[in-house]
């Protein structure tokens, strides 16, 4: 297989390229999204297949990494975490793969993007207070080498966009 065709997962595992997904596996990625907690027997009625056929669907579309995992939406403010800001961050060429790391560590990182533009990499984090934001901006995100600049984002107001159901 040529190595244009492999994928990374987040975790750094090769993944086999992506099957073409049929309208049965988008309903069933669908319907996850909307309750991932879903019984397979409700998904196999949903879409009209047996649960065998769910059950096997769901799982190729895990191991395909289509599915990358299965969680909890949290209201961050009342998790205890209510500020909320996107950080900007300008980066050394070449040093996505070390920033991406010490970035995955810190404490309230929930969303990481390389991206074009005029910055490198955008970051969402989830802090307590103004206080802890200030903190690992100017104490942790600052001393990571590989940081030339940071510009914070500070949220007002969120909301995530849940799956049309």
């Amino acid at each position: 297989m040529a190595p244009e065709q492999m994928a990374e997962s987040p975790d750094g595992a090769v993944l086999p390229p992506a099957r073409p997904l049929d309208a049965v596996d988008q309903d069933i990625l669908q319907m996850l999204q909307t309750d991932g907690r879903a019984s397979i027997r409700s998904v196999a009625e949903r879409v009209h297949v047996s649960r065998a056929n769910a059950y096997a669907r769901i799982n190729r579309l895990i191991e395909d990494g289509v599915i990358r995992g299965f969680g909890a939406r949290v209201d961050h403010e009342r998790a205890g975490q209510g500020t909320s800001a996107y950080i900007t961050l300008k980066i050394v060429q070449n040093s996505w793969r070390t920033v991406r790391e010490e970035l995955r560590q810190l404490p309230g990182a929930s969303h990481i993007a390389l991206v074009g533009g005029d910055f490198d990499v955008l970051l969402l984090v989830h802090t307590p207070d103004n206080r802890a934001l200030r903190e690992l901006v100017l104490t942790r995100l600052q001393a990571i080498p590989e940081v030339l600049s940071t510009r914070t984002l500070l949220v007002f107001e969120e909301e995530d966009l849940e799956p049309q159901g």
